[in-house]
């Protein structure tokens, strides 16, 4: 398995807490504005890293650019359309970090080439930055509980099989853990973050 050079990872730790922290803060944002407050209760309506890490999701996704951070707490039941605010909500946080790449393109063509061959380490923290929330955001779209996309399944899922996938949600940790050590998720997410990458710059 391919670790990141120090350099990389010194660069990487910004980058981590940028990304875990606006995804958290775009499920709380987009909560908040649709009725429900439990987010801003919590204190986790805010951009302070400290308020959304989970120490193993940073971890990884430092190492293996992919991770999570710590779940903002919703309670559904202040939603007028649940099932529409739901998707919202889970949708938010994906989005946020697919923005925060476009910006990184964004700023990949608009800052002058010279001063980027100037301050190398620049033009890497971008990338990074990019690389980073890309795989925080494509690895928050499988479709296992707790993620992201595992909210939008239940959306598409016909309700003969709710109750199964409920069943699995007890084992999703062990199931996201298998996939990982087996290769799987990386060998989806990898072609994926690539043609994103090659999109965006």
């Amino acid at each position: 398995m391919h670790f990141p050079a120090l350099g990389d990872l010194i660069l990487s730790v910004p980058a981590v807490l940028w990304a875990i922290t606006f995804h958290e803060f775009c499920h709380g944002y987009v909560a908040f504005k649709l009725g429900d407050p439990t987010a801003m209760r919590a204190g986790r309506l805010t951009l302070n890293p400290l308020a959304h890490l989970d120490p193993i999701g940073a971890l990884m996704l430092l190492l293996f650019r992919f991770g999570w951070a710590k779940p903002v707490p919703i309670d559904t039941r202040y939603f007028k359309k649940p099932s529409r605010d739901i998707a919202l909500v889970s949708i938010a946080g994906v989005t946020g970090n697919f923005l925060t790449a476009a910006f990184c393109g964004v700023l990949a063509r608009i800052i002058p080439g010279k001063f980027l061959i100037l301050y190398p380490a620049l033009g890497r923290f971008i990338v990074l930055l990019a690389v980073i929330n890309l795989g925080l955001g494509v690895f928050n779209l499988i479709p296992i509980p707790p993620l992201d996309g595992s909210k939008l399944l239940y959306l598409v899922l016909p309700p003969r099989w709710l109750g199964k996938f409920f069943f699995l949600e007890r084992y999703s940790f062990l199931i996201l853990m298998v996939l990982l050590v087996s290769g799987v998720i990386q060998a989806i997410m990898s072609p994926l973050i690539s043609i994103m990458l090659r999109i965006i710059f």
